[in-house]
């Protein structure tokens, strides 16, 4: 994600590392390759000399502060107007049901809209899903009577998160659903419906007339416009064209896990004038995060995102289990059933390549190549431990060379391939043995 511009960015702050102050010179220089990153990234070009005029005005003749280097001093002034540019934080739905309900009770109405190929049936599944977590009780609507196959796709997303899904009977049109909803939602005692809109391939006037005509039935808590991250400009000039004939109150960004080039997410803001709410990072029901400033521009400009490698952490490992391994590696006891549960942990946190895009691209890892990460490499060493008896996982000493010939055809794999990870263990041993469980027991306060 952003890698592009991630490069982009690190080599103007690398070109200016050698400079004891910013002179004009630089700055000139550098701001020329900030606005053809920008460009090149697909940023809107109104949105892109605002932001280079601003940051050079405020990097011309900027001060080195203490410690800081020029590039220091740059990238700082560059991420402070970057936050700026991508606006506020995003934020929970409101779900506060507003007076058109009727039935048992009152049902809030979160609508979402945006062209065809968007994302917003599997968004629709995310925000249920996020909804339910926090305790409400969801219903999927399925509005979107245009797309061939829409509706069962919403009916299987529903099925995928137990949520369930309200459909537009024979011969029923959007208008009349939109009705039938305000009454089957709170009878069923459902608190919060989220309807799914017909998507076009360009706006046009009768999506427009449909989805207003919908509006005025249901009247929605939120109308969330969700822009597809990989389209760039196309994704940004519909968001304005939506903005400008309804009333939307935020931008859902989705597939940020992909080759996100940066223009849509630098872009919409701006051109909308509503607030990113929230971003798609993943396929999975529950990767949907609240969009955060502070964090975007952190992986835009490559500094990592360690926030979220924690957060992600914390969803999928067991804190007992934590502090038993921290235990087991003071005591120098870690076994290969023990490497084999980190690694399930490690697995259920997602894609390796997503992980390593929420590290710093300085320092220690510059240079990573997330592209060449062999997810596949995970899947062999945990069929190598599988294929290994309780006996050898614990003591791996006791694998001689008819053991392995064994454990290779067992899991599919070659010996040298169970000596490689036999190798890796070792080393991974002596490293411990000189952590002596510090970091982990600090880590998790045990």
């Amino acid at each position: 994600m952003f890698e592009s511009l991630q490069e982009r960015f690190q080599g103007v702050f690398r070109q200016l590392r050698s400079e004891g102050r910013v002179g004009e010179e630089h700055v000139q220089a550098a701001m020329r390759e900030i606005r053809l990153a920008l460009l090149e990234a697909d940023v809107h070009f109104k949105v892109v000399r605002g932001f280079v005029e601003k940051v050079g005005e405020k990097a011309l003749g900027a001060e080195v502060v203490g410690s800081l280097t020029a590039d220091q001093q740059v990238l700082k002034i560059v991420r402070d107007e970057m936050v700026t540019l991508l606006g506020e934080p995003g934020g929970e739905l409101r779900t506060d049901a507003k007076s058109v309900g009727v039935g048992s009770g009152k049902a809030a109405v979160v609508l979402l809209c945006g062209l065809q190929g968007s994302g917003k049936t599997t968004t629709s599944g995310k925000i249920a899903q996020r909804l339910r977590a926090a305790g409400r009780r969801p219903i999927l609507v399925a509005a979107d009577l245009q797309r061939a196959a829409a509706v069962e796709q919403l009916r299987q997303v529903g099925a995928a998160i137990d949520v369930a899904v309200l459909v537009p009977e024979e011969g029923e049109d959007v208008a009349a659903l939109g009705r039938r909803l305000l009454i089957a939602a709170p009878a069923a005692g459902h608190d919060v419906a989220i309807v799914d809109t017909a998507g076009r391939l360009h706006v046009d006037e009768d999506l427009m007339g449909e989805l207003r005509g919908l509006i005025d039935i249901v009247t929605p808590t939120e109308i969330l416009y969700v822009a597809d991250a990989m389209t760039g400009q196309d994704a940004v000039r519909s968001a304005g064209d939506f903005a400008a004939s309804v009333d939307l109150t935020g931008v859902v960004l989705t597939k940020l896990d992909g080759d996100a080039r940066g223009g849509a997410a630098l872009s919409v803001r701006t051109v909308t004038g509503v607030p990113l709410r929230f971003v798609g990072v993943g396929e999975k029901a529950d990767d949907l995060d609240v969009f955060d400033p502070e964090r975007m521009t952190s992986r835009i400009l490559g500094l990592g995102d360690v926030l979220s490698l924690i957060e992600k952490a914390g969803k999928v490992v067991d804190g007992a289990e934590a502090q038993r391994l921290a235990r087991k590696i003071s005591k120098r006891q870690f076994t290969l059933e023990d490497l084999q549960d980190q690694l399930r942990q490690l697995r259920k946190m997602g894609p390796l390549s997503q992980l390593m895009d929420l590290l710093p691209r300085g320092g220690p890892f510059r240079g990573m190549d997330t592209t060449d990460v062999d997810e596949s490499r995970l899947t062999r060493v945990q069929a190598i431990i599988s294929s290994m008896t309780p006996s050898e996982r614990r003591k791996p000493e006791t694998l001689n060379a008819s053991r392995k010939r064994r454990v290779a055809r067992g899991s599919g794999t070659t010996v040298q391939d169970v000596n490689q990870l036999l190798k890796q263990y070792r080393e991974m041993k002596r490293m411990m043995k000189k952590m002596k469980g510090k970091f982990l027991r600090g880590a998790m306060g045990a």
